[in-house]
């Protein structure tokens, strides 16, 4: 196996490798947060389609994040009492969470080409190759 947190996969279908990045849940949260003001385990279920269908994130895990990100001033969070269950919180996007998310997006977007020129010389590369 190889050095670091991370291991190498095969390939083999059955294989289960986690892809996430676990700091993209952050900029992840902050866009559904932007979105509307909604509840932890609603996150939960916001995050699938960012890729955390096949590897679910950790609700503790989301929550210390949620934490985190209210601390540093990004989300602020009330109870609600509204519904006939026990009170469950409810987050929002702050307006200085919304230029933290605009951070990410600008920082996302700078990776987004580096990975593609990455991608684009790799298949090049094996185009001659082959």
């Amino acid at each position: 196996m190889p050095h670091g947190r991370h291991r190498w996969c095969s390939g083999e279908p059955d294989e289960v490798c986690p892809r996430r990045i676990h700091r993209f849940l952050e900029p992840c949260l902050l866009l559904l947060l932007h979105c509307n003001e909604i509840h932890g385990y609603e996150l939960l279920d916001g995050l699938k389609p960012f890729g955390f269908e096949q590897n679910p994130a950790d609700l503790s895990t989301v929550y210390r994040i949620l934490r985190d990100l209210e601390g540093r001033g990004f989300v602020q969070s009330h109870w609600d009492a509204g519904n006939a269950g026990p009170a469950r919180r409810l987050y929002q996007l702050t307006e200085e969470g919304d230029r933290y998310l605009a951070w990410w997006v600008q920082d996302l977007r700078a990776t987004d080409q580096v990975l593609h020129h990455f991608l684009d010389t790799y298949n090049s590369h094996m185009e001659v190759h082959q």
